[in-house]
């Protein structure tokens, strides 16, 4: 799968935002040949199972230049990678507990010339600073995950969503939901993006607090 399926769903790109897609499979083929952080499986459909799903969040918040966005267990860099291309303006700090993930986050964002990434290995709850928003790939329960970034918030909100969680999931998701006791919208990717992948997958947003 080419990069051509990014370029579909978003076609306002520069062309130094496709030159840093397109350069993506390559430095991940490489370094995951090193360092595990993509299932065998999944490597060679980088840009849908990974690229794309990540930026679904975009579909649903247009960042804004001047924010701060936190990625809590970004892996090898999803979705903080993607679209910290996509939002060349925003700033986006990554973050996960494994440090060998951290390094191959850094390497790909100095590879591709990313200069509004910043990344480091340090759990959510040590994290500094406020933030606009929290963004994260099916890291655990949402129960478990929102008492890690509470209080991380910015107080204003500039956006067309009040500052909060935008967090990407799979699945029939109401019993977690549930349990969480968060107010959360419910965005389907399905709605965005065609193909079987995108049928039970969703961002859920919550307000910060």
């Amino acid at each position: 799968m080419t990069s051509d399926i990014i370029f579909k769903y978003f076609s306002d790109l520069t062309s130094r935002q496709k030159e840093q897609y397109e350069q993506l499979p390559g430095l991940y083929n490489y370094w995951n040949s090193q360092i595990n952080v993509i299932s065998r499986k999944d490597i060679d459909l980088l840009f849908e199972r990974h690229v794309l799903h990540s930026l679904g969040i975009a579909k649903v918040m247009p960042f804004m230049p001047g924010e701060r966005v936190l990625d809590v267990g970004t892996g090898g860099g999803f979705p903080g990678v993607p679209l910290a291309i996509m939002f060349p303006g925003t700033q986006f700090f990554l973050v996960d507990s494994i440090g060998k993930k951290i390094k191959v986050v850094n390497e790909v964002a100095k590879a591709i010339g990313l200069k509004n990434l910043k990344a480091e290995h340090i759990r959510a709850e040590q994290v500094p600073g406020k933030f606009d928003f929290v963004v994260s790939r099916a890291v655990t329960q949402l129960k478990e995950f929102y008492p890690w970034v509470k209080g991380k918030f910015n107080r204003e909100s500039k956006n067309i969503l009040r500052n909060g969680i935008l967090y990407l999931k799979g699945g029939d998701l109401q019993q977690e939901i549930a349990e969480s006791k968060l107010v959360v919208s419910q965005y389907h990717l399905k709605d965005y993006f065609a193909g079987e992948f995108f049928e039970t997958k969703q961002v859920i947003y919550a307000e910060g607090a």
